[in-house]
């Protein structure tokens, strides 16, 4: 090919330095992240396009970002390229991984430099989902990616990091159970509410594998809660829903059931149902006569 061809300007465009794209390409984060890690030795994608590229869980305002962040060790010079943007950090190597052959940050290491970003709840998602239990039948792991010890220790590490009280503020909220956003957005909610906290993936019938399970609940007040989301309209999962719904109803449990429009309006709708619900509930004889603790 001629060397006139190839740096024909129509035909190619500058990205970066050494970066370069067909002038016809549309933009795609993974392979511009592949290229510009490849061409930076010593760095790493991070923030928010490691979080991006992991499938994390982000905000609406920076699910569709195309930022393109670059870490780099502190011992090297700073990040310098149009249209990226560098950080200086001290990570270890275990917060450093390959995936699909981008160098970047690891899951952990990428909620924890999302702390001085991320308001405390969407940084509770993120860590929610990443300490979830995954469903082997529907996920090619049966593990989680981390435990809020291991976040823990990960915050211990970095104890001048910026973000790092606000990292310590969210994993003390972290729960293992949620299994989408709006699941741990919901939760947060109640507890701002002054609502009592909710337990987790509430089986209907305890220890029973093929149990309908609510999303949150209160089962010494059989009250179920559930966040139906954009697949719950999907034809089969809506008779799903409504058998799962009349197993708890035909036991006598109350079924609240919140979506898309609760979340809009930060659920707080949804928490004056909930209190009401709870005001008027069944109440688990044991805990009505003293010998345990209720809500």
């Amino acid at each position: 090919m001629k060397q006139s061809l190839l740096w024909n300007r129509v035909k190619i465009h500058g990205v970066s330095r050494g970066v370069y794209r067909p002038s016809d390409w549309d933009f795609e984060l993974s392979a511009a992240a592949r290229s510009l890690s490849a061409v930076t030795p010593g760095a790493w994608i991070s923030h928010v396009t490691a979080a991006r590229l992991h499938g994390l869980c982000l905000p609406p305002w920076l699910a569709d970002s195309n930022e393109l962040h670059l870490s780099k060790p502190r011992q090297f010079p700073g990040v310098r390229r149009k249209g990226v943007i560098g950080h200086t950090v001290i990570a270890a190597e275990d917060e450093i991984e390959y995936v699909k052959g981008i160098r970047m940050s690891t899951r952990s290491r990428t909620w924890l430099d999302l702390a001085r970003r991320l308001p405390v709840p969407h940084l509770v998602c993120m860590g929610d989902e990443l300490i979830r239990t995954p469903r082997p039948e529907f996920e090619e792991r049966g593990t989680p990616f981390t435990t809020v010890e291991a976040l823990r220790k990960l915050v211990d590490r970095h104890k001048n990091l910026q973000g790092v009280v606000r990292a310590r503020e969210a994993l003390d909220l972290m729960r293992v159970g949620a299994d989408s956003a709006p699941e741990s957005l919901l939760r947060l909610a109640m507890l701002d509410a002054g609502i009592p906290e909710p337990e987790l993936q509430v089986q209907l019938r305890l220890n029973d594998p093929f149990s309908p399970t609510a999303d949150l609940g209160f089962r010494d007040r059989r009250v179920a809660i559930q966040y139906d989301g954009g697949h719950h309209l999907e034809q089969d999962q809506i008779f799903s829903d409504r058998r799962r719904d009349k197993a708890f109803e035909a036991a006598g449990w109350t079924v609240l059931k919140f979506g898309k429009d609760d979340l809009t309006d930060n659920f707080s709708s949804a928490t004056k149902r909930i209190k009401s619900a709870l005001r008027s509930a069944w109440v688990d004889p044991a805990v009505r006569s003293g010998f345990t603790r209720g809500m």
